[in-house]
């Protein structure tokens, strides 16, 4: 069985994107964007080993990142060169004589899929050379040197190409020894050197709009959006309860729905749980010092802290003018307040601990609808806090994440909707199966998507 080693080029210096920093350490949703882009390899179950290929001068910031990070799937740490091909060739020539496959990607494109990387390496299994590629939702024209169009070519067999592009070592390596021999060569395309030089066939792999890359400096607050609405699957992380064992946890919320699920299955275990709520113990998270006290009792009476998860939450399903100031208050000090006020008290022991935080959303939080003006914009506001503080905080060592269940059955959803038919919503149960895959991740900054599992 081929060893899988995925190739991250990140030799760029970003001088299109107009920044004084390279791009791929643009930050974007708690961490840089070559971090996210590593993470996607180093979670993948396929990938055995990393390679990043550098700008020399930035050889030891990257070993700084690498350490930082944890990452132990990098085993290497190549030098580019001044073109794009010469970062492939600098891994080609680092894997010489080993029977592997070289999966390429782009610094620089972040949210690339597990999908896309499975379906990659799936591939591979058959074909030696993939590409990665969209088809063109506009009409491509062909030009010539008077800007006149020459050629309309059909559209329905047009794609965009992406990254990864993914080959047998051995033919890429056989590709550019004939291409370096062309004194006309050029190219910025791996899947484009092996078409011209020789006579493999390159399949390709569906790619998702997604898979953008950073380029420009209006692609920035595209990623910044795409980060937002970005829905990561919780992590499949085996033996999650091994994990627990021993560890604290402070559950906000924690007395019915889904924290009382937490708060059991985190018991269960064998976390030791401290759970608050204001009809438990008149803890209520939108007074500060109500937090504060209940963050200091727990770490008195265990001694560290190395969880916190805050499930508390209102939603008034009404129209704006019809709601009275009071309500529209206490939604807003609950559920977006009680945010702050949680993060605040958590920081200074989840810094000791280097522990994780977990905050909720909704699935509303995407696009403002009526009836749900003040519920949808505080997780909204969720959702943006989480990801400026999990890069506020990552320096310190703490995660910080954000869970968006699909339309769950709780007490609170049935107060606004009545009786609904159970397959039509996700359990409790599963929401906090997947809230303890992600306190078990190392993943920080991002919008953890739990959607009912279909038959």
């Amino acid at each position: 069985m081929k060893r899988n080693i995925a190739v991250i080029l990140a030799g760029g210096v970003g001088s299109r994107l107009g920044m004084s920093t390279p791009k791929q350490f643009f930050k974007v949703a708690g961490k840089m964007v070559v971090e996210h882009t590593v993470d996607v390899f180093e979670r993948n179950q396929h990938i055995d080993e990393i390679a990043i290929v550098a700008n020399p001068m930035l050889i030891s910031d990257f070993e700084n990142i690498v350490l930082r990070n944890k990452w132990h799937k990098v085993k290497k740490i190549l030098k580019g060169g001044k073109e794009r091909y010469d970062s492939s060739l600098s891994a080609i020539q680092a894997y010489v004589n080993q029977d592997v496959n070289l999966i390429f990607h782009d610094a620089v494109r972040p949210l690339v899929s597990q999908r896309i990387v499975n379906d990659v390496i799936d591939a591979l299994s058959s074909h030696r050379a993939i590409d990665v590629a969209i088809p063109s939702a506009d009409t491509i024209i062909e030009v010539d040197g008077n800007d006149c169009i020459t050629s309309i070519p059909d559209r329905s067999r047009l794609r965009r190409g992406q990254t990864p592009q993914a080959f047998d070592r051995q033919v890429i390596a056989d590709a550019y020894e004939r291409a370096l021999k062309d004194p006309e060569f050029k190219t910025t395309d791996d899947c484009g050197v092996v078409r011209k030089y020789t006579d493999e066939p390159v399949f390709v792999v569906r790619g998702e709009e997604s898979n953008m890359k950073l380029t420009y400096r209006e692609d920035t607050y595209m990623l910044d959006k795409l980060f937002q609405l970005k829905n990561t699957e919780p992590e499949n992380t085996e033996h999650v309860s091994d994990v627990f064992r021993d560890k604290v946890a402070v559950v906000f919320g924690g007395s019915y729905g889904i924290g009382k699920y937490v708060v059991d299955m985190l018991r269960e275990s064998g976390a030791t749980v401290f759970s608050y709520s204001r009809s438990e113990n008149k803890v209520d998270v939108a007074q500060r010092d109500s937090v504060a006290k209940a963050m200091t009792d727990a770490h008195e009476a265990a001694g560290h802290i190395d969880y916190v998860v805050c499930t508390a939450g209102v939603l008034n399903k009404e129209p704006l003018a019809t709601m009275d100031y009071e309500t529209i208050q206490n939604a807003i000090q609950t559920n977006y307040l009680g945010t702050v006020n949680v993060a605040l008290e958590a920081y200074p022991y989840l810094k000791q601990t280097e522990g994780k935080l977990i905050f909720f959303t909704s699935s509303s939080y995407t696009r403002g609808r009526a009836f749900y003006s003040i519920y949808s914009s505080t997780k909204a506001a969720i959702v943006n806090f989480v990801q400026a503080v999990a890069q506020e905080w990552d320096g310190d060592g703490i995660k910080i994440n954000c869970i968006n269940p699909e339309r769950t059955k709780t007490p609170m959803r049935q107060q606004n909707f009545g009786i609904e038919p159970d397959d039509s919503l996700l359990m409790p149960e599963r929401v906090a199966e997947a809230t303890l895959q992600t306190l078990a991740s190392d993943c920080t900054g991002q919008v953890i998507d739990v959607r009912r599992q279909k038959d």
